[in-house]
């Protein structure tokens, strides 16, 4: 099956959903989020720990995917680990780049309450190009 994202769509970016399919199937994600939740409540420390390194470490991993970004995986993992003040003996040390896109996920998914202003775009950027403003408006 060939995956087509959603900004490949002919009616992008005027695109139209049906609601009540939507609301159904958000409502049984978070049924089983909550699930999820209960379960990792019942771990120890350590599996909890590693739960959460998997999981955002697959989801930077897919979302850089979906911009034709290759990251590796252990790299990714490591700058998670070292970022949430984790454990990571073992792993290699991430390079700047990808430091930079997990410190932006991070940032967008731990904080997605914040408001997107202009300074956190520009933390962003500064994130995932550290050689600095090119001056351009």
């Amino acid at each position: 099956m060939r995956k087509v994202y959603i900004w490949q769509r002919d009616e992008w970016p005027h695109f139209m959903w049906d609601d009540s399919a939507l609301s159904y199937k958000l409502g049984r994600v978070r049924a089983l989020q909550g699930k999820l939740v209960g379960k990792m409540s019942l771990l120890g420390f350590d599996l909890k720990n590693e739960a959460i390194l998997n999981t955002l470490t697959s989801d930077i991993i897919k979302s850089s995917e979906i911009e034709g970004e290759l990251l590796d995986n252990d790299q990714v993992r490591s700058s998670i680990a070292h970022h949430l003040g984790m454990d990571v003996s073992g792993l290699p040390e991430a390079d700047r780049y990808v430091d930079g896109v997990v410190e932006v996920m991070l940032d967008a998914t731990q904080n997605y309450m914040q408001s997107l202003t202009e300074e956190r775009l520009f933390n962003w950027h500064a994130a995932l190009f550290p050689i600095g403003r090119s001056g351009i408006v």
